[in-house]
């Protein structure tokens, strides 16, 4: 972060891999996991906090973006914020397309994926799809915190796994 080097808990997880799974809270402290999405391709945002402008920008373009997706494609953002903090950033902003949850309590889903900043307990800026099998597709760890994901990049993979027919129905 801002140059200095970080050390991410956690698995390498490639491209082909199976999607591990995770428990993360929602804004009513009810526990989710990856399974409470079978069947669903899950675009998965990652960040370290929604309290900063480029967590903020990150989760509003993923938003705004499920708004154009198909109704088999679930968006998803997972940070270390508290879930009170989440609702009342969702609220605020008017995310009403993605849905946002908290890992602070165990961490599951960075110890999981591999997005853990140990020094700082939060996680580390990344975007991960995974189809409606659990297969990891895509996988974007950021490499300076503070910079913004390659949304396109990201959206054109998710683009690939839809297929023509399913992006011009949606």
């Amino acid at each position: 972060m801002k140059g200095k080097p970080l050390t991410l808990v956690g698995p390498d997880l490639k491209i082909g891999d199976g999607a591990p799974n995770f428990t993360v809270l929602n804004d009513s402290l009810t526990e989710v996991s990856l399974k409470d999405f079978s069947g669903k391709i899950k675009v998965i945002s990652v960040t370290p906090s929604l309290d900063t402008p480029v967590c903020d920008l990150q989760l509003r373009r993923f938003n705004h973006e499920a708004a154009t997706l198909p109704h088999d494609v679930v968006v998803l953002n997972i940070s270390m914020d508290l879930p009170f903090a989440i609702a009342r950033f969702c609220t605020t902003a008017e995310i009403d397309r993605a849905k946002a949850f908290s890992d602070h309590r165990d961490a599951s889903f960075g110890d999981a994926y591999g997005v853990l900043i140990k020094e700082l307990r939060l996680l580390a800026r990344s975007i991960f799809i995974i189809d409606a099998n659990n297969v990891v597709r895509y996988k974007e760890i950021v490499k300076e915190q503070t910079n913004h994901p390659d949304y396109e990049k990201a959206l054109a993979a998710l683009s690939s796994i839809l297929g023509p027919a399913e992006v011009e129905a949606a």
